[in-house]
């Protein structure tokens, strides 16, 4: 896939205009029963428009270096599903730091060897799409948000995982979470340095962007409770 050709800027424009949608639900009240059925519908969406591709990716095209779901946004699909489906407050901010800080780094540098009409196309977008949407509108509810215990939360489980994809990188000879090289396609890791410096910077940054993320989140509420 070229980036930015046309193939790059359609799903773009989808995920533009399904962003408004998501922001309009989620300012409807949490208690919408309607409300509820739909973020339950959305999540029976985002496993099945990931599962049949990743089988039958598995099935007919294996790569040991792309196929197994050992990307951190293999993970950040199940936490949206369930984050959509349970509203669980870890769930909840999985969704929100991997989806706004990782994931979306996807739809602006895609690293896509596919092009329209492949499965993998298709499968890269929707997971991709899917996951951001439901960052975005989970925490338009306030009650929702996560604060300083889903901060520490959602580092611990990041690092468990780029240690343990990082071994099996090693092991396996694969590139998993770009841990080992940056993708070939360019990315914003570009900026970082060589490896192993790139990996060390982007944690650092990535945890202090989560930091300022939750501060932000947190600042209205935190007022209006001193001025109360």
């Amino acid at each position: 896939m070229t980036p930015y050709g046309v193939s790059h800027l359609v799903p773009l424009a989808v995920f533009a205009v399904g962003l408004l949608v998501v922001v309009l639900l989620g300012r409807r009240p949490r208690r919408s029963r309607r409300l509820r059925v739909v973020e339950r519908c959305w999540a029976v969406a985002i496993v099945a428009c990931t599962v049949p591709f990743q089988l039958y990716d598995a099935a007919t095209d294996f790569e040991l270096g792309v196929s197994l779901p050992l990307h951190l946004c293999d993970l950040a699909w199940v936490a949206a599903a369930v984050a959509l489906w349970t509203h669980h407050r870890i769930a909840v901010a999985l969704t929100f730091y991997w989806g706004l800080v990782l994931t979306v780094q996807g739809l602006v540098t895609p690293s896509l060897g596919e092009d329209f009409p492949e499965g993998r196309y298709f499968a890269f977008w929707a997971l991709h799409i899917l996951i951001v949407w439901a960052a975005v509108h989970l925490v338009m509810d306030p009650s929702l948000r996560p604060g300083w215990p889903e901060y520490r939360a959602t580092l611990a489980i990041t690092l468990t995982w780029a240690g343990a994809v990082y071994v099996f990188n090693v092991v396996a000879d694969t590139n998993y979470g770009y841990l080992r090289a940056k993708p070939s396609s360019g990315s914003l890791l570009d900026l970082l340095g060589p490896w192993p410096l790139y990996v060390a910077l982007e944690i650092a940054i990535v945890a202090a962007v989560w930091a300022a993320m939750t501060a932000v989140l947190h600042r209205p509420a935190e007022r209006r409770a001193a001025a109360s």
